[in-house]
């Protein structure tokens, strides 16, 4: 998402990634990959839970989850992943926020 942040942000919307590490290591991690968006740790899956994102240690933990949240709070598109390499590209993220904004 680093690679297409402008992209997002002409389209009115913010990045934030929610995970699992403590405040320091999303810090060091933001910091020494000098990543544009939000960053917020949820070391006791709070957030995570709110969302019904599943873990499973079998498959590294947390598995991905991804949502499109209006400015009213309503989320609009939701991708649960199977694996880790389950995430929806950057292109059909961006398409899906064009067809919000075309109503």
């Amino acid at each position: 998402m680093r690679q297409d942040y402008t992209q997002f942000t002409a389209r009115n919307a913010e990045i934030i990634a929610i995970g699992p590490d403590g405040p320091n290591a999303f810090k060091r991690y933001w910091q020494e990959n000098n990543l544009p968006f939000i960053g917020c740790p949820d070391l006791r899956s709070r957030v995570a839970s709110q969302y019904d994102q599943e873990f499973n240690l079998l498959k590294m933990g947390r598995m991905p989850a991804l949502f499109v949240i209006d400015l009213e709070g309503k989320i609009r598109f939701q991708h649960y992943g199977d694996s880790m390499k389950d995430i929806p590209t950057n292109a059909s993220v961006l398409a899906i926020l064009d067809k919000l904004q075309a109503g």
